[in-house]
């Protein structure tokens, strides 16, 4: 597994996960990956609204509790909306970026290398596009009253 964020400046750290994560591994994720990808970025917590899906241990006490004492506000978000994230779109970015080797991974470490060696290229204005279509995918959801969309 793989975690990564984005700023509008450009894609933050990605984190290499072993094994499942539960919310304690999601907090040390806050702590360590989003708080370097920020320190990148010359950005403070109070500057951030941070973006993330109702998966129960992003929403649970532990991971709510660290966002409240880092002083970075969280979205509200509707569950079961990850056509609307744009990170998802990300994720899709990289798959596009995988399929252009000539020959597949070897296995999971080359898998791993690779998806690390595309996250890091990505352009910021990869992330710059995907955050400006948020707009037009929340009118189009609306549109379609919470239905499907082409996103």
């Amino acid at each position: 597994m793989f975690w990564g964020c984005m700023l509008w400046e450009g894609a933050g750290m990605g984190v290499k996960i072993n094994g499942k994560m539960d919310a304690d591994l999601y907090v040390s994720i806050l702590e360590d990956g989003l708080q370097e990808s920020l320190e990148y970025y010359g950005k403070n917590p109070e500057d951030i609204i941070f973006q993330q899906d109702n998966d129960p241990k992003h929403k649970s006490k532990k991971a709510m509790n660290w966002f409240k004492n880092s002083g970075m506000e969280v979205m509200e978000w509707p569950p079961q909306s990850a056509d609307l994230n744009p990170i998802e779109h990300l994720w899709t970015y990289i798959k596009d970026r995988l399929k252009e080797y000539e020959t597949p991974s070897g296995g999971v470490a080359e898998l791993w290398e690779r998806v690390q060696v595309e996250w890091d290229k990505i352009p910021p204005q990869v992330c710059q596009n995907l955050i400006e279509s948020m707009p037009r995918r929340v009118r189009a959801l609306y549109k379609a009253n919470g239905g499907y969309t082409k996103y």
